[in-house]
């Protein structure tokens, strides 16, 4: 900054103190400007300041210079630090929240079967085997919720739908069980009071083994009439099946033709369409509005189940927590499995499903040579035994159903 330099004052009596200097013919002496810094002794210049510089101390502190407590610099943040502290953070709540939601999801599973009540058991193979059921059980369902969803009134539980879903290293298989299959009952022991029934010969449909004793007679004459090993049992019922639809928000379906049946409540047009959980219900028991029957309806069933577990299996349900709850919350109230099933098996099963929906796998109804002379549908025992036996190899599967 430039500063003025005065001359030393004129003392009193001195020409030009106290009145007007007298004229010497020279130039009058002027303020000397001197840059840089500071002022020499006896230079006559006052700042106005008793200590200190004007405009601060070298180094770019206040006034007073260092130490003199009114300001100190911040230090630079460490990002590292802070990076790193943030990053475990976040992997403790991610850990802590997954363990919390694995124990709250687990507890909720219906663990009611015990598959160590079936006798007589064909040795387990490669892979693993589901038996999926879908039941007409109306638990917990109030008189409005029947009449919506078509129900029906009828006492005790069947089995609306029943397959058989195999994962393994070639792929996932689903096939579909026919309600109306003629089986033999085998020998079994009865669920609730152990007594031994014998065999008899008796044939009858698959689903009236769910009637007569449950799930455990149902696996023990699916295991006795096919030779295949069941590994785990799932059950959902009428009202648990549409539940779980709603929780995912629909799920997106081509329906094939128009669809009108007054005993299942359908009610749909031909193409593409998001179907809410009454309307999949619906979609799923029709049988009588089709020309194949029961046939119709597994392939019907099968297609809507793998794209319901593609849709369940999506990042958009997956990665929402407000939807990815209820989902689980409406899906696992509603499921009964066995004793041993955890989890991951759950996860698995549908993973498999997925993968059938998406070209991975295969599906298929279980073959079908005829008509039984009781007028129930008769399994092709060639064709089923040549199945059987790629499945428990874990062979990719040949054999083509109807």
């Amino acid at each position: 900054m430039r500063q003025v330099r005065r001359g030393p004052a004129a003392s009193p009596g001195q020409a030009g103190y106290g009145g007007a200097p007298p004229y010497q013919g020279g130039v009058p002496q002027q303020p000397s400007y001197v840059d840089g810094g500071g002022y020499g002794p006896g230079d006559g210049y006052d700042s106005g300041y008793n200590t200190g510089q004007v405009y601060g101390s070298p180094g770019g502190r206040g006034p007073g210079g260092p130490g003199d407590g009114m300001y100190e610099p911040r230090p630079a943040p460490n990002w590292r630090r802070r990076i790193k502290v943030t990053a475990i953070t976040l992997v403790t709540l991610l850990v802590v929240t997954s363990v919390g939601t694995y124990f709250w999801a687990d507890s909720k599973l219906n663990r009611d079967v015990d598959l160590s009540k079936v006798i007589d058991r064909p040795e387990a193979g490669e892979g693993t085997n589901y038996l999926i059921v879908g039941s007409d059980s109306r638990a917990g369902m109030s008189a409005e919720e029947k009449k919506k969803l078509h129900t029906g009134s009828a006492e005790g539980k069947r089995t609306d739908s029943m397959m058989i879903l195999h994962t393994g290293g070639n792929g996932p298989t689903l096939i579909s069980l026919p309600r109306d299959s003629n089986v033999t009952i085998p020998s079994y022991k009865g669920s609730d009071s152990g007594k031994l029934y014998p065999a008899t010969g008796r044939q009858t449909k698959l689903n009236a083994a769910y009637a007569e004793d449950g799930p455990e007679l149902l696996v023990r004459t699916v295991e006795a009439n096919t030779g295949l090993h069941i590994d785990h049992y799932v059950e959902i019922g009428f009202g648990g099946f549409a539940n779980i639809v709603d929780a995912v928000g629909g799920v997106e379906m081509d329906i094939p033709q128009d669809i009108k049946d007054t005993k299942s409540g359908a009610d749909l047009k031909k193409g593409k369409q998001t179907l809410n959980g009454e309307q999949a219900l619906a979609f799923v028991r029709t049988r009588y509005a089709l020309a194949g029957s029961d046939l119709d309806r597994t392939k019907n069933q099968q297609k809507f189940l793998s794209a319901l577990a593609n849709q369940v299996a999506t990042p958009s349900t997956i990665l929402n927590p407000f939807k990815l709850y209820p989902t689980m919350g409406a899906g696992l109230d509603s499921l009964v499995v066995d004793k041993d099933m955890g989890l991951f098996d759950l996860a698995s099963m549908f993973w498999a499903m997925k993968g059938v929906s998406g070209g991975e796998g295969k599906s298929m109804n279980m073959p079908i040579a005829g008509n039984s002379a009781n007028g129930n549908l008769q399994w092709d025992t060639a064709k089923v035994k040549t199945l059987v036996n790629q499945l428990k190899n874990d062979e990719t599967v040949t054999v083509s159903g109807n």
